[in-house]
């Protein structure tokens, strides 16, 4: 029974791919099985090697590596997947975060925390950066704020949201027009950074606005 970790490195730079390759053989419980040079092909690779870990680049040609990520984890849910960027960014972890990964790493860091980070995904766990680690608190921060910000009027057509109303629903429901609940809900999406009903729901449960 192989006992060893499986990787793929997914990058579009053939010589990061080679450092990545050089710095994770290095460790006897790893064993990098495929590379890709682009989304599309990560996804095939995995369909393929059913890695246990990968190693993803955030930008990429084809498809991108958060988008990847997302089609990834539709098929192969337990692979884990840490992403790898030069993105410091909010935007850049939270988008890969929410898209399943379990780790973000920059691509600066030293070769000791690549190891890290993987060791750390491959048992079970997340890794974040701590380069990028108070980018997300203060990030997380700005969610909650703007979460215990909302109106009454907000809350209302969230909640009726969460439960499926269509707009037009949620207009007689409330006694308003349908083009004011449009407004509700962009002004929430707005105010939570959040661009789709789906985020908009879970973001709701996951802080106690809805049950």
């Amino acid at each position: 029974m192989n006992s060893k970790t499986r990787l793929l490195l997914a990058d579009d730079h053939a010589l990061v791919r080679k450092g990545l390759r050089l710095i994770l053989s290095q460790e006897p419980t790893f064993e990098v099985v495929a590379e890709a040079s682009h989304g599309r092909e990560a996804v095939s690779m995995v369909r393929t090697h059913r890695p246990d870990v990968v190693v993803m680049d955030v930008a990429m040609p084809h498809v991108n590596g958060v988008t990847a990520v997302r089609t990834i984890l539709e098929e192969e849910p337990q692979c884990r997947i840490l992403m790898l960027s030069m993105h410091r960014d909010a935007a850049y972890v939270r988008e890969s975060l929410r898209a399943g990964a379990k780790g973000y790493l920059l691509k600066d860091a030293v070769d000791h925390e690549l190891v890290t980070a993987v060791k750390a995904l491959a048992d079970g766990h997340a890794y974040l950066s701590p380069a990028v680690s108070n980018t997300v608190l203060a990030d997380y921060r700005q969610h909650v704020s703007d979460a215990t910000d909302l109106t009454a009027r907000e809350r209302e057509v969230l909640q009726l949201l969460a439960e499926g109303l269509t707009a037009k629903e949620i207009a007689k429901r409330l006694d308003i027009s349908a083009y004011t609940v449009d407004a509700h809900r962009s002004r929430l999406m707005r105010k939570l950074q959040i661009s789709s009903i789906g985020e908009l729901v879970r973001f709701a449960m996951r802080n106690g606005l809805i049950t």
